[in-house]
């Protein structure tokens, strides 16, 4: 025992002559720190599942006749013409119905935007500055709000809920599970990237402008952005090169820098970790952006509402840059007044990536339809996408856009079982969710009345969120 001792103490000598620097004392942390806020979501309960039978959409492009999957422990286990039944499965015969993933919203505001919509629940827009990168719509959210569950009987199993558009950096946007949570926290998708709202356009220059102040006009609107990003450049440079100096054991305390929400933020962006979700509606704006992004070194990965995408879908696609846009909404406002039913199929057939998204906590309860109408307008047109690939604008894409295309968003083994039971095409408009599952547990079911939500704020009032 002695010459072990003794051994150990000789090694570790011999470590501390080497020309490695000390490691820095303990008061001095590389930051800024953990992230706060981690999601505290748990998947409800499910069992092994089989169905067979159906017509299956893997949310992937493909399409199985007469298919079967299988969900086990909260996955796919296994999808195709056959699956393995192990011993106590329940198996749902689903002849002449429908199998999708579950649908994606990439841009909603519920729970920010609650309904009752009453001022006392708004809670979408900190419009007391252009730029408010440091506000989380998280922290906004009102799981009480009965929009989740009406958006459930719709057949959404996750979305993305954001800031509104008032300002030109938003603040951060969240993606949870649609499940019923105490908090945001109990919704919020594990491991699931945050996001950055941006804007541009009307909304930011209408809003200041009405106050006299910057930015009023279009170029307001980039000159802010410009010297927001050129600041929050100088921040990560002051960290970059704090981390350097705690990494060489030559940092002290005092040397590190504020933190600053704000910029830690859009420091998060420019470190690749924080995806930019950009309300924008004309093609010259996104085009615009876009060169700014490559200024500062960042990436969009989605440009909500995109009314004009289909001008510049080249564009969109050779940049890697999805668009989330609507069937029809056109006309409201001037930017939108180029807007064509035509968009989702021109984007589609570009070779760019497009989604389908809500924006409303109406429309959010049909995403379906609205995917069946754009596809119309294409066909309509000449551009004709098989049913397969048109669920990809509300399943797989979304999660692209999303940051979890390895999470969900398809059937693929291995993937959340984050399903739809269809009692028919579910690109017609006289279909609807028979059955939907996420992580595998049934969490609605139109046979079940125990497995028709509702929300805390329901509880007691006439139908009691039983009518859907």
């Amino acid at each position: 025992m002695r010459k072990v001792i003794l051994a150990s103490l000789l090694l570790t000598a011999a470590c501390t002559t080497t020309n490695a620097p000390p490691p820095p004392p303990a008061s001095v942390a590389a930051a800024p720190a953990p992230k706060p806020f981690p999601s505290t979501y748990k998947a409800y309960p499910g069992v092994t599942t089989v169905i067979r039978g159906a017509t299956i959409y893997d949310g992937a492009g493909h399409r199985i006749d007469n298919g079967q999957i299988r969900l086990e422990n909260g996955k796919v286990a296994e999808i195709g013409t056959t699956v393995s039944v192990p011993a106590g499965a329940t198996v749902i015969e689903a002849n002449g119905r429908y199998v999708t993933p579950g649908i994606i919203d990439i841009h909603s505001h519920l729970g920010v935007y609650p309904s009752p919509g009453v001022d006392a629940n708004s809670d979408g827009n900190e419009a007391t500055a252009p730029a408010r990168p440091e506000v989380w719509s998280e922290h906004s959210i009102w799981p009480q709000d009965p929009g989740f569950t009406r958006a459930l009987a719709g057949g959404v199993t996750s979305l993305h809920i954001l800031p509104g558009s008032a300002n030109l950096f938003g603040g951060r946007g969240v993606t949870v599970k649609n499940v019923l949570g105490r908090t945001a926290q109990d919704m919020k998708f594990p491991d699931a990237p945050m996001s950055l709202k941006m804007a541009c356009g009307e909304n930011p220059k209408r809003v200041y402008g009405s106050r006299n102040q910057m930015p009023s006009t279009r170029m307001g609107n980039i000159a802010v952005d410009r010297q927001t990003w050129a600041d929050a450049t100088a921040y990560k440079r002051r960290w970059d090169d704090y981390n350097k100096r705690v990494a060489a054991g030559t940092a002290k305390p005092s040397d590190m820098p504020r933190r600053e929400l704000g910029n830690e933020t859009l420091m998060g962006v420019l470190n690749g970790e924080i995806l930019v979700q950009n309300h924008c509606y004309r093609a010259d704006e996104m085009a615009n952006t876009i060169a700014m992004s490559n200024e500062f070194g960042y990436k969009v990965t989605t440009f909500h509402h995109a009314v004009e995408a289909y001008k510049i879908a080249d564009l969109l696609k050779a940049n890697g840059i999805c668009s989330a846009m609507w069937a029809d909404w056109w006309g409201f406002k001037m930017e939108s007044y180029d807007g064509i039913r035509e968009n989702v199929a021109l984007v589609q057939n570009a070779g760019a990536c497009a989604i389908v998204h809500s924006d409303d906590a109406n429309g959010i309860q049909r995403l379906n339809q609205e995917a069946a109408k754009a596809a119309a307008a294409g066909k309509r047109a000449g551009i004709n996408i098989p049913p397969e690939v048109i669920w990809e604008w509300v399943s797989l894409n979304p999660a692209k856009g999303l940051g979890i295309a390895d999470k969900t968003g398809s059937l693929e083994v291995g993937k959340m079982a984050d399903v739809v039971l269809w009692n028919g095409d579910p690109l017609s408009v006289y279909s609807r969710p028979e059955k939907v599952w996420i992580d595998g547990a049934v969490m609605f079911d139109t046979s079940d009345p125990k497995r028709r939500p509702m929300t805390d704020f329901e509880l007691g009032q006439p139908g009691m969120g039983d009518v859907k």
